[in-house]
C-alpha cells in the first residue's frame, strides 16, 4: 500500500507537472512507494486528511492547525524566502484607489483559498466592510478572478502574492493592487503524518540538500522555489496561533 501525498489545491497550474516530478524524486531517494493524489478542491482534501488518506502534505497555512493537532502531523521543511502573502486589485480603470473606496455591496472575486480569503477580508475592515455586507464569487482559480475584474463583473479580487504575479503581463498591466498584505510569517509548508513521523529528520535533510544537488535543483525549478528551510514546531506552533488570532 503506497504513502499518499498532497499539495494544497492552490499551486500554479504551472507546477502540476513539478510536483509529479517531485514525487518521483522523494520515492527514488526514500526508497517508498508514494502516490501523488491531486484534489480539485480545499474540502476534498480535507475530507481525505479526516479520514486520514494523507500521509504527506504540501499543506497551506490554514490547513495546519488541524494536521498538527487533531491528526499529529509533524512540519518537515518550507520553501525558502516565500510567505503567503496577498494582494487586493482592481481593474486598472477602476475610479476606486484605496480599499477605503470599496462600498457596501460591492462585488468580490476570489477563490475558495480559505488563508487568502481570511486575510483579504482583515484587509477590508477599515472600509468598514465585512461578509454580510459584499457580494462574493466564487472562482475556481485566480485566473477566473482576474477575469471578473478585466469583464467588469467584479469591483476587487482577491489573489494569493504569488499567483498575482505569475499572472501573464497582459493581464497584469490591465489590473491595479489596491494593497498587499506583509506578514512574513504565514507560509505553505511540507508535513509528514503519522505513518511516516519516523522519517522526518531524514525528509527535512533531503528537503535541505536538494538546492546543491544537480538533479534537486532541476526539481525545485518545476516548483518555481529556490530551495526548502527547515520547518521547526516551534514555527509551526506559532503560524497555527497567529491563524487563530487572525480568524477571531
Amino acid at each position: 500500500m503506497p504513502y499518499q501525498f498532497t499539495v494544497s489545491p492552490d499551486f500554479g497550474p504551472t507546477q502540476l507537472s513539478g510536483w509529479h516530478i517531485f514525487n518521483t524524486y522523494l520515492q527514488k531517494n526514500l526508497g517508498e512507494n508514494i502516490h501523488l493524489e491531486i484534489y480539485d478542491s480545499f474540502q476534498a482534501q480535507r475530507d481525505a486528511i479526516q479520514q486520514d488518506n494523507v500521509d504527506l502534505i504540501y499543506a497551506n497555512p490554514y490547513e495546519a492547525s488541524m494536521l498538527v493537532r487533531e491528526k499529529g502531523f509533524l512540519p518537515v521543511a518550507r520553501p525558502k524566502g516565500k510567505s503567503d502573502e496577498i494582494v487586493i486589485a482592481v481593474n486598472a480603470e477602476s475610479s476606486i484607489e484605496a480599499v477605503e473606496d470599496l462600498e457596501e455591496g460591492c462585488r468580490i472575486s476570489s477563490t475558495v483559498d480559505p488563508d487568502v480569503w481570511m486575510i483579504s477580508m482583515i484587509l477590508l475592515e477599515s472600509a468598514d466592510l465585512n461578509v454580510s455586507n459584499i457580494s462574493r464569487t466564487k472562482r475556481d482559480s485566480y485566473i477566473l478572478v482576474a477575469k471578473d475584474l478585466l469583464r467588469g463583473e467584479a469591483d476587487a479580487g482577491f489573489f494569493l502574492a504569488e499567483a498575482y504575479e505569475g499572472l501573464s503581463s497582459m493581464v497584469k498591466k490591465q489590473l491595479r493592487p489596491l494593497v498587499s498584505s506583509q506578514i512574513q510569517v504565514v507560509h505553505h509548508g511540507l508535513m509528514v503524518g503519522p505513518a511516516l513521523a519516523d522519517r522526518r529528520d531524514e525528509l527535512s535533510e533531503l528537503m535541505i540538500a536538494m538546492e546543491s544537488e544537480q538533479k534537486g535543483k532541476g526539481v525545485l525549478e518545476g516548483l518555481e522555489i529556490s530551495g526548502w528551510d527547515e520547518f521547526k514546531q516551534e514555527e509551526a506552533e506559532f503560524m497555527i496561533d497567529l491563524m487563530s488570532t487572525l480568524e477571531t
